[in-house]
């Protein structure tokens, strides 16, 4: 296993530090859905406020022998439904309003799912591609070490996220096993196979985005085959989800990463760009395709445009110009609430995040049951019950959206918001 790519990662245009601010995205969506529940005054505040949250300031050795201080964050938003769930994010964006939103969003995606756990999120401001491979690793065993505090098996369980992969989980298990003197492989999920981690893991977000897509395809009598796609993003997501689109016979007419975009109306074939990009260092100037901006990329004609690069990507000011006809976010919050209006106005459907890219915390929970029992599943068993549990989660939401006439995004949040709400009373509040 390696560590993310040793590159810079420059802002991606529109980055949410340009866009509306990701907590205060949250807390609009958060409340647009709890003023279809009625909830009680004292249970719309609690559930406004994340549980816990801790700030670390915590210093590495480089490779120079000189010394940087880093600064970490992980905040748990609610634990009414089990131990929190969340990713932890390497990135220079890592802030505490993002790591703040991200939380809440995982909340409603673990209660939209029916999984037992609360949401939590973690991360570093860092560049991941400016460490050596010693530095990342120092610094990754640093941080797991401040987070110990929280973080164990029935209590906080991280997982990959932006700028993290699988090595990084599985020093962050290492850590927390050398501190408790045996193994503990189910404190994180997201780690290689030989150390607990489960088949179908990696490819779950990007596999689940393509098992949505294609059955709102059936839904809209969209052609799946032959619908044209565009994917921001190539990371493991976007990767992975263009790469099974388009075994599907999806044709990929655009493609990015973070330094632009590349597009050919005829079609691109994401394993050969995959090369390119890796022998390249970026997919621009691919000799198949026109190179494009991140912005272009967007406004691309297509039936499915999946954003799965970061937050805040489709706003009031591009929403307008958007030429597809289903968007599905493989990222978390790519689409501010004012752009949501829009679209909905112009009919174009989004299928929001917290239903969309449920297929990796999905897999983390079938990774984590797997170790807690010590008895692991086939993939072919895991992709079975990834796809039975979004088609089931798609179905529930669709049903409530055309009942309550509103989003699929307002209906996945009233169903979530809904269910922690509902256990948080059952519960009681304590004392």
């Amino acid at each position: 296993m390696t560590p993310p790519a040793l590159v810079p990662t420059p802002p991606v245009p529109g980055s949410p530090s340009l866009q509306d601010d990701p907590w205060e995205m949250a807390l609009r969506q958060f409340h647009i859905a709890g003023d279809h529940l009625a909830l009680k005054r004292g249970i719309r505040e609690y559930l406004g406020h994340p549980q816990r949250e801790l700030t670390v300031h915590f210093p590495v050795v480089m490779d120079d022998g000189t010394v940087r201080v880093f600064t970490g964050y992980r905040i748990l938003h609610s634990t009414v439904l089990g131990p929190t769930k969340g990713g932890i994010r390497f990135a220079p964006q890592v802030r505490p309003s993002e790591v703040r939103a991200l939380a809440m969003w995982m909340t409603w995606k673990c209660a939209l799912n029916h999984l037992p756990y609360g949401g939590a999120k973690g991360g570093v401001a860092c560049d991941p591609g400016r460490l050596s491979r010693a530095e990342l690793e120092r610094l990754t065993r640093r941080f797991a070490t401040e987070l110990s505090i929280l973080i164990g098996p029935q209590s906080d369980i991280p997982a990959p996220d932006v700028g993290t992969n699988d090595q990084i989980m599985a020093w962050m298990m290492d850590t927390y096993s050398m501190q408790r003197g045996h193994s503990v492989p189910s404190v994180v999920t997201g780690k290689p196979v030989g150390i607990g981690g489960s088949a179908g893991r990696q490819e779950a977000t990007g596999r689940g985005v393509m098992i949505v897509a294609r059955r709102v395809a059936r839904d809209r009598g969209i052609p799946f085959a032959g619908s044209r796609v565009v994917v921001q993003g190539f990371g493991n997501v976007g990767a992975t989800a263009a790469r099974l689109m388009h075994a599907e016979g999806c044709v990929i007419v655009g493609l990015s990463d973070v330094y632009g975009g590349i597009a050919n109306p005829r079609g691109l074939d994401p394993a050969v760009v995959a090369r390119y990009a890796k022998e390249t260092g970026r997919m621009a100037g691919f000799p198949e395709a026109t190179t494009v901006s991140n912005a272009e990329l967007l406004e691309l004609p297509c039936e499915f445009l999946i954003p799965a690069a970061i937050e805040g990507q489709i706003t009031r000011e591009n929403a307008p110009r958007i030429h597809a006809r289903v968007i599905v976010e493989g990222a978390n919050g790519p689409t501010t609430p004012e752009a949501d209006v829009i679209l909905g106005e112009r009919g174009i459907l989004v299928v929001p995040d917290v239903l969309a890219n449920a297929g990796g915390v999905i897999v983390s929970y079938f990774e984590w049951v797997q170790d807690l029992q010590s008895y692991f599943w086939s993939e072919q068993e895991i992709n079975a019950h990834l796809e039975r549990l979004l088609v089931q989660s798609y179905e529930k939401v669709a049903a409530l959206s055309r009942d309550r006439k509103v989003s699929l995004r307002t209906g996945a949040l009233i169903f979530a918001v809904r269910r922690v709400a509902e256990a948080l009373l059952t519960r009681g509040i304590y004392p």
